[in-house]
């Protein structure tokens, strides 16, 4: 194993959302990128993923292959792999720069939302798609588990996932706190801009059983209702809907409240009701909350709540990097050791050819009971001979000095010459 790994990424950071969405690859689209990179460049560690504000690459290879993995993501896309696209996306060619990054995805330290909840559970797919797909061998394996350990510790060390530290996020947990006042709560989600699309995403993992979603544009609740299994009713029925929801969240962009006291003039028997407002300007009329039963929250009860979790996550995240360097170091040590270890077992291997060369000129001189012995008796010695060397390689490993042991041993015993080992 060869320390190269690398990466190919685009971000949020260097790209808006329009070429992010161009770009953007469904598990089928992943698996056959995946499938290209094992069949077409040979590569037997890769990884996808591809989230609403990232699409990266990581594979192992000698050389890179960045150029060739992008104008295969192109033709997945059905999109020109035009030189301006091709400048939105960074190579990263170190190996550890390439794992850390891969680190600092994971943990949510790259993400438009510091911290964010979903990334991880992203990356576990990502990873199960290279597993699918044939593409995951040691290096990877060692690699992703090594990542979900790192989590983990950061999860249960520091409070850098507490919290909603964004304004969808913290309504789907504003929601979950209202819907425990409810048997079985109605939630009905009015405009699907982006906010609102956030919201019903953050809400599926929540299995509500009775989720409906509105908006001006048809096509656009279909979409999400089709991602997250929702039920779609036209935007023509909204004020019917509103009376019959329990909880109602509202993101839609108009001039005018959409939702206002008029709407409930001549209900007799008014159901409580909750309405979380994220629109700017807003789109409930602030009189509502003057009804009975009528509870009203809007953006900026929201973004003080996310605020409040952000600064926290913010703050944990010199404990985050400690934990990651950490990770990072068993992990480089791991990855030297198997950098070596070809050379290790060539030691065996000539050892061992030895031993056995010398058994067999005593084996016919010798009774079956005696050869037995001879050969326990031998390999507790071959045992302990290679102790010593594989100890002195990992701590050479360790001051960065393997190469000049490796040298040595293979001076000493000619390992790169062919050997073969003979049986008994």
């Amino acid at each position: 194993m060869d320390l190269n790994f690398k990466a190919l990424i685009l971000t949020h950071k260097t790209a808006s959302l329009l070429v992010r969405e161009a770009v953007a690859l469904s598990e089928t689209q992943a698996k056959e990128l995946l499938n290209y990179g094992k069949s077409a460049l040979s590569l037997q560690d890769m990884l996808v993923l591809s989230t609403c504000n990232r699409t990266e690459i990581y594979y192992c290879a000698n050389e890179s292959k960045s150029g060739l993995l992008f104008e295969a993501l192109c033709a997945t896309k059905h999109i020109k792999p035009q030189a301006e696209l091709r400048d939105k996306f960074v190579d990263i060619t170190d190996h550890f720069e390439a794992v850390e990054h891969l680190f600092e995805v994971s943990m949510g330290l790259d993400s438009l939302v510091v911290g964010d909840i979903q990334i991880s559970n992203q990356v576990k797919t990502s990873y199960r798609w290279s597993v699918d797909s044939d593409v995951s061998g040691p290096f990877l394996h060692r690699l992703m588990h090594t990542v979900f350990h790192t989590n983990k510790r950061s999860v249960q060390e520091t409070a850098f996932r507490d919290g909603a530290a964004s304004v969808s996020y913290a309504t789907a947990e504003l929601i979950e706190e209202l819907a425990a006042g409810f048997m079985k709560p109605s939630i009905l989600i009015v405009g699907l801009g982006e906010i609102g699309k956030d919201v019903a995403r953050n809400l599926k993992p929540y299995n509500y059983e009775q989720v409906r979603i509105t908006n001006r544009t048809l096509e656009k609740s279909h979409a999400i209702a089709q991602e997250c299994g929702y039920e779609v009713v036209r935007f023509e029925d909204v004020e019917s809907e509103i009376l019959k929801a329990d909880i109602i969240v509202s993101s839609v962009t108009m001039p005018t409240p959409l939702i206002t006291k008029q709407l409930f003039q001549g209900v007799k028997s008014l159901t409580f009701k909750h309405f979380i407002d994220l629109s700017v300007p807003r789109s409930v009329e602030a009189s509502l909350e003057e009804l009975h039963g009528i509870v009203l929250y809007n953006i900026d009860d929201l973004q003080s709540k996310a605020n409040e979790a952000l600064e926290k996550r913010k703050a944990a995240i010199p404990h985050v990097r400690q934990i990651i360097e950490e990770s990072m170091e068993g992990f480089a040590e791991w990855s030297h050791e198997m950098l070596f270890s070809p050379a290790i077992q060539k030691l065996k291997n000539t050892l061992e050819q030895i031993r056995l060369e010398e058994i067999n000129k005593l084996n016919k001189k010798i009774d079956d009971d005696e050869a037995k012995r001879l050969d326990a008796v031998t390999k507790s010695m071959m045992q302990k001979i290679i102790k010593l060397p594989v100890l002195q390689l990992k701590a050479a490993c360790k001051r960065g000095e393997a190469e000049t042991l490796v040298d040595v041993l293979n001076d000493l015993f000619n390992l790169e010459a062919p050997s073969k080992v003979l049986k008994v």
